[in-house]
């Protein structure tokens, strides 16, 4: 990042969020400038176990330091981190925050000047509930089994989510020299994500599920294409380009089996029609 736009600059932030949203947010925190100290318990974080390149490549440039928060002199370590922090970053329950002594109302008596973005799972009488990712997306009926989401929208999102309520409690500190809080709901981070479907559009058979052949996906000589002409502009290029004939899904799919799909892509980039070749999944 440029370091004109280090806008966080003298900033420190403290995270004992496990897994990842917390470590995402943080890493984001400190792309803008902030110094961040990772603190993890004895038996480490789990993403590290799991996806060890992901994890060295968001805690990369970070501090790292490992301490029992239940242990006196491990909380008096960490208390003094938290005393020359600007802001907090959890991902536990509140019943654990609690036990933790890290609930908000205790924190803010003892570091009045601290703010806090509290990661949780679920909103309301539901927020001792355990989830993840995956069960988050299931209750918003994101998922299609048996196959499992290749993107974890409720980490991702709730991500930003964090950023977005890090830099909020920070500028309102700058106002009125007290520290805020929070909390950044996953499910609720999953719900936003799901409103195209709520709203029909990408149902089955809704504009973006499938109803409209001119934004749809497929198949090619060697693979697949997502076409998306969906403004008029493109719809009258692509019908141009085919004639003005080709109107029936029966019909795209048979003109589109006739060339490759880098063909169609670079037509597409020609005509000015967004046209993509699909890519395989191939993990890093």
């Amino acid at each position: 990042m440029d370091k004109n736009t280090m806008a966080l600059e003298g900033i420190t932030v403290v995270s004992i969020a496990l897994n990842l949203p917390g470590p995402l947010a943080a890493n984001q925190l400190q792309e803008m400038g902030a110094r961040v100290l990772k603190v993890e318990p004895i038996t480490g974080d789990p993403l590290a176990h799991y996806s060890p390149g992901w994890y060295a490549a968001l805690v990369s440039g970070q501090e790292r330091i490992t301490l029992d928060l239940k242990d006196t002199s491990g909380r008096a370590a960490f208390d003094e981190q938290l005393s020359q922090a600007d802001l907090l970053i959890t991902s536990n329950r509140p019943v654990a925050l609690q036990q933790m002594r890290l609930g908000w109302e205790e924190l803010h008596k003892g570091f009045a000047k601290l703010c806090q973005v509290a990661i949780i799972g679920y909103p309301g009488a539901r927020e001792n509930v355990a989830g993840h990712d995956l069960t988050y997306q299931a209750t918003m009926g994101l998922l299609d089994p048996p196959c499992l989401p290749r993107a974890l929208l409720a980490d991702i999102v709730g991500a930003e989510r964090a950023v977005s309520s890090a830099l909020g409690l920070l500028l309102a500190r700058f106002k009125s020299r007290q520290g805020g809080y929070a909390q950044v709901v996953l499910a609720d981070a999953v719900a936003s994500m799901a409103e195209p479907l709520r709203r029909g559009l990408t149902t089955s058979g809704g504009l973006l599920g499938g109803g409209s052949p001119e934004y749809n996906l497929y198949e090619t000589q060697d693979g697949w294409v997502a076409v998306a002409a969906l403004e008029p502009r493109f719809r009258q290029r692509l019908s141009d380009y085919l004639g003005g004939t080709v109107v029936a899904p029966a019909q795209y799919r048979a003109v589109f089996k006739t060339r490759s799909a880098m063909d169609w892509q670079r037509l597409g980039e020609e005509l000015d029609i967004p046209i993509v070749a699909v890519q395989p999944h191939s993990p890093a």
